[in-house]
């Protein structure tokens, strides 16, 4: 009876169990806001990337190919760049600028011809959002936000980190899919243990219940019921595969194993995070994420692309270096390539609580550090975007159109902090400045 004490108030208080309760009775019934940020480094081929036309009517050129099936989806901002200067080179500041839109703090880390930095001073604009929705019951998920990464190197530095809970926090992603499994979906185990637990209660009750009077058998036997329906409620929740987080019907995904994080297996690793980020989305875990390929400066070598080199290598290498250039554009494609299977993985998966896809209500936004890798430049910063409703856009939180895609935009110049503005108003976040707020000057872009 002592274990029947104990083992029932830590079922009744284990998060995994009560949690599909909870998040069920805030879970809003219309539609769900998501926005993913993909990173990619080291800047890419302008002439190979940007569509030359402007407007509705543009051709893919051969980096961004693979979006063609979204291209009614697709908005090309061409002509956004980041302005933040101060401490660091140009590959520090572009990826601790990137969404943070406010300088690096001095440090110790020393870049290229640079002066040294330290991490970016202010919050990542990510992580701004998933804190504006976190602070609504009705928009409030498991975790918030998850930060997926693909190779990302253990070493924390300013090459490194993307995402930031705030000036000097930058947020590690997880690289290990087998990891981020076990984040999403690892208290599992807990209810697989706890199962196990009662099969031993049940027997122990069965033991006893021919040692005591009638009353005790009454007591013991409510007990037993007790046990019983629990391990029912366990039991038939495993059968079906769903998430007792949400209370949803939504899969628990099957890993392949074995994959060990080496530069070879980057296409098998990106699609294994690629499918749990979409099973994280399908089970409302997060409505924010990041998907960061290794890291600014990164030195991935796609031998599968027939690229030997490494990529941070070959981006410096001059314009007049062909070999250089198509071997770069085969890298910037096959980044496009799985960011197209992200989006065709989202399209294919319907909404849980209503009509039409994942994709449908979310926003890609694929990003670099730099504009161009040989000549380090912070200017034409690559921002395209994909997702939300064939022929409507990306949806503002007030059914309004935030971004209206199908389109290649030029942008003139414009800062990046202003898009980031765009990002935050469309999810209902109206702040009226982010990051420097030198740079914020005309508020949100209007891109609707």
């Amino acid at each position: 009876m002592g274990l029947s004490a104990a083992a029932l108030p830590f079922l009744e208080n284990l998060s995994s169990v009560v949690a599909s309760e909870t998040l069920a009775k805030d879970s809003p019934k219309g539609r769900k806001q998501r926005l993913i940020v993909v990173f990619s480094p080291n800047g890419v081929v302008p002439w190979n990337f940007w569509p030359k036309e402007t407007g509705e009517t543009f051709t893919l050129p051969e980096s961004v190919r693979p979006f063609a099936p979204f291209q009614d989806r697709l908005l090309f901002l061409h002509g956004v760049h980041d302005r933040i200067r101060g401490d660091g080179d140009n590959h520090m500041r572009g990826i601790g600028c990137l969404l943070t839109g406010t300088e690096l703090f001095p440090g110790n880390v020393q870049g290229g011809s640079h002066t040294p930095a330290g991490w970016a001073s202010g919050i990542s604009i990510d992580q701004e959002i998933k804190n504006c929705l976190q602070a609504n019951p009705a928009t409030r998920t498991r975790f918030g936000s998850l930060e997926f990464g693909v190779l990302v190197p253990d070493r924390a530095d300013t090459w490194t980190r993307m995402s930031y809970a705030g000036a000097n926090q930058p947020i590690t992603p997880i690289d290990v899919p087998y990891q981020m499994f076990d984040k999403l979906y690892g208290r599992l185990k807990d209810r697989e243990s706890l199962v196990s637990v009662l099969d031993d209660l049940q027997a122990d009750l069965k033991k006893i219940r021919g040692a005591v009077s009638a009353e005790d058998r009454r007591l013991v036997d409510e007990h037993a019921d007790r046990v019983r329906d629990i391990e029912k409620e366990l039991r038939s929740a495993k059968e079906l595969g769903t998430s007792e987080q949400t209370g949803s019907d939504h899969a628990v995904p099957e890993l392949q194993g074995g994959v060990e994080e080496k530069n070879g297996n980057m296409p098998r690793l990106s699609r294994m995070q690629i499918d749990l980020l979409v099973n994280s989305f399908a089970a409302d875990f997060a409505r924010i994420a990041t998907l960061q390929y290794t890291n600014s400066v990164g030195q991935a070598r796609m031998r599968w692309l027939g690229v030997d080199e490494g990529h941070h290598s070959l981006s410096h290498k001059p314009d007049k270096d062909k070999k250089a250039q198509e071997h770069l554009t085969k890298i910037n494609h096959w980044y496009a390539e799985e960011i197209a299977h992200l989006a065709k993985r989202l399209a294919e998966t319907p909404e849980p609580d209503g009509e039409g896809s994942l994709l449908d209500n979310t926003l890609i936004v694929w990003t670099n550090e730099l504009g161009k890798g040989n000549s380090h430049t912070l200017n034409d910063i690559p921002f395209v975007l994909l997702g939300g409703q064939a022929g409507k856009g990306f949806l503002a939180d007030d059914g309004s159109t935030a971004f209206r895609t199908g389109r290649s935009l030029k942008l003139e110049g414009k800062p990046h902090n202003r898009l980031l503005l765009s990002f935050a108003h469309a999810f209902g976040h109206r702040i009226d400045k982010f990051g420097n707020p030198d740079y914020c000057g005309g508020g949100a872009l209007h891109l609707s």
